[in-house]
């Protein structure tokens, strides 16, 4: 049961933190901000939220030092009081580059499809002059 109520937990905290992320006025974290993952301890001590911007790996490094430096503990106290736990865990944000990485693999199975389907032509050419 503790398991489930902590996943449930867990998915309302990133809902909420991906709303309150909007509401952050430094210029140095991006805009185009988003939450990819996101895992909070088994005593709810301690969460960390991996993101990623649309601008980049930069942009999402230079955002993670603004959020963990100056925002943290603004999100830390919004989320407390909108979603009224007993105890909010503490914030730690990761960059993570798992949009890039995605589409460097999708580039390469596109590749090898191309070359299998000019590949397979080839055969059933063959095979038909036979």
């Amino acid at each position: 049961m503790a398991g489930y109520k902590l996943n449930r937990v867990t998915s309302d905290i990133k809902i909420t933190l991906s709303e309150l992320l909007r509401e952050v006025k430094d210029p140095r974290v991006s805009k185009l901000i988003s939450i990819v993952k996101l895992d909070v301890s088994g005593d709810m001590s301690y969460a960390s939220v991996y993101v990623s911007a649309i601008e980049g790996e930069e942009k999402t490094k230079e955002s993670v030092k603004a959020l963990n430096k100056s925002a943290a503990g603004f999100l830390r106290r919004e989320l407390g009081a909108r979603m009224k736990l007993r105890k909010v865990p503490e914030i730690r944000f990761i960059a993570d580059d798992s949009i890039r990485k995605s589409s460097e693999i999708l580039s390469i199975i596109k590749t090898f499809e191309k070359n299998n389907d000019s590949g397979d032509k080839e055969v059933n050419g063959e095979q038909d002059d036979l």
